[in-house]
């Protein structure tokens, strides 16, 4: 819980000159935690303008067992992003960090107080960004909530680290089901208070396996990862579904993210007979593999298919990548998407340049919906009980860009559309590619 106090002295007479002054002196003010009980330096200041002080602080509030935060006159709601935004894979955390900040514009305030960006941490696609991230969001105890990872495997140690500092995490990118659920049990990784409106890799899995038994005709695949949560498990929900519908995985392999020579791999792959390769892997791993397949003796007619973590601008430009298909979530067809877009446009200088900017927005407007629901107002005071936003983001049924969001017990909140693209232009973009859809399943296509 947030504590402030104020002292004032009383004004002193200045008998000789008979003209009265005040003078004020206050004490360093200090933030709490009432999960820690630490003590940090303050993290928000009154706006200017604020003159009057407030009689009102924590203690007029009541707060729950995970503790609160007291924001005073003036003083800004703070959250913090969580994202990829440096290294071969910044298009994803970047594309997300941008719509974060739309949806901010776009709400304003929440019951008066401004909403402030106070961190921009990043991820780096992988455990350690996670964890060192996570760990420097929640050393500030003001910080109600976080809008992150892009990775899955970022969002294991991150999600555990912020939602034990009893504050809560949405990610609009994760979609391994161990952050989750998996066949309706909680995933290994599951914390309370963890969020996503990205789909599931076990409808994604589903999809992409139904369409390449289905409409492809192919019944050989093999499968790699790289290791990390996301393509461990969307590799397996690819493989589980592939077999049930008759079809065969020769191949179930893996390559390290840093990897650089894949013709070992890719050897392994053409003696095994695959007609197709699923590797839903991230950059730079995902421009070898493409790039050396073709190169390897028995794979020159082999198909390719990635997933949303390589439906990137960095990703489809390359030369290699003509003629492979992307799962991945749906493109919105709403009129409001696309007033989104044009703002991203205007705001940023370009278009989206992944394929997650509206479901990092969705995840937002519902924190900032939790907050204004469950807020207590005293006056030009607020205060924000941490177990009631928890409360509130299960409880959320909100029509956002990406669907109707709805969270249910383990944190699975996305309304999942599944699209299949093919990059088939001779200079491509996102855009292009993600216009280019092949196939759609919703989760009642896929008997889930």
């Amino acid at each position: 819980m947030t504590m402030r106090r104020h002292k004032y002295l009383i004004a002193v007479l200045l008998a000789l000159a008979l003209v009265a002054t005040a003078c004020a002196e206050g004490d360093a003010e200090t933030t709490t935690t009432a999960a820690t009980g630490t003590t940090a330096a303050p993290g928000t200041t009154a706006a200017p303008g604020t003159t009057e002080p407030s009689d009102v602080t924590a203690d007029d509030f009541e707060a729950g067992d995970l503790g609160g935060i007291f924001i005073g006159p003036g003083e800004a709601v703070k959250i913090a992003t969580l994202q990829a935004i440096s290294g071969a894979n910044a298009s994803l955390g970047t594309d997300q960090v941008r719509a974060v900040k739309l949806a901010l514009e776009d709400k304003g305030t929440i019951n008066g107080h401004e909403i402030r960006l106070a961190f921009e941490e990043d991820d780096l696609c992988r455990s350690e960004g996670g964890t060192i991230g996570s760990q420097r969001i929640v050393s500030d105890p003001d910080v109600v909530g976080v809008i992150g990872t892009s990775c899955s495997g970022a969002g294991v140690p991150a999600s555990k680290i912020v939602t034990e500092a009893n504050r809560v995490m949405i990610s609009g990118s994760n979609t391994s089901p161990v952050l989750t659920e998996a066949g309706g049990v909680a995933g290994p990784a599951w914390n309370e208070g963890y969020y996503r409106t990205a789909h599931n890799d076990a409808v994604q899995g589903a999809a992409a396996a139904k369409f390449v038994f289905e409409e492809l005709g192919l019944t050989k695949v093999a499968t790699i990862n790289d290791g990390d949560p996301y393509t461990q498990g969307l590799t397996t929900a690819f493989e589980v579904n592939f077999e049930a519908l008759g079809g065969e995985i020769v191949l179930s392999t893996a390559v390290g993210a840093d990897d650089s020579d894949m013709r070992p791999v890719l050897t392994e792959v053409a003696a095994a007979g695959a007609e197709l390769i699923f590797f839903p892997i991230f950059q730079p791993a995902g421009d070898f593999v493409a790039g050396q397949a073709k190169e390897v003796s028995g794979l020159e007619d082999v198909e390719l298919m990635g997933a949303d973590g390589l439906l990137s601008d960095t990703y489809v430009v390359l030369a290699q990548t003509k003629g492979m298909y992307f799962s991945g979530p749906a493109v919105p067809p709403t009129a409001a998407y696309q007033d989104m877009i044009a703002a991203y446009e205007d705001r940023f200088g370009e278009a989206p340049i992944q394929a997650f900017h509206a479901h990092a927005y969705d995840a937002a407007m519902i924190l900032f919906a939790a907050i204004e629901k469950v807020a207590q107002v005293n006056g030009d005071a607020m205060f924000i009980d941490l177990r009631d936003v928890r409360d509130a983001l299960y409880a959320t049924d909100y029509q956002g860009l990406t669907g109707h969001v709805v969270c249910n017990e383990f944190g699975d909140c996305a309304d999942p559309i599944i699209q299949i693209f093919q990059n088939t232009d001779d200079t491509p973009d996102i855009a292009a590619v993600r216009a280019n859809r092949l196939a759609e399943y919703v989760p009642a296509d896929l008997g889930q």
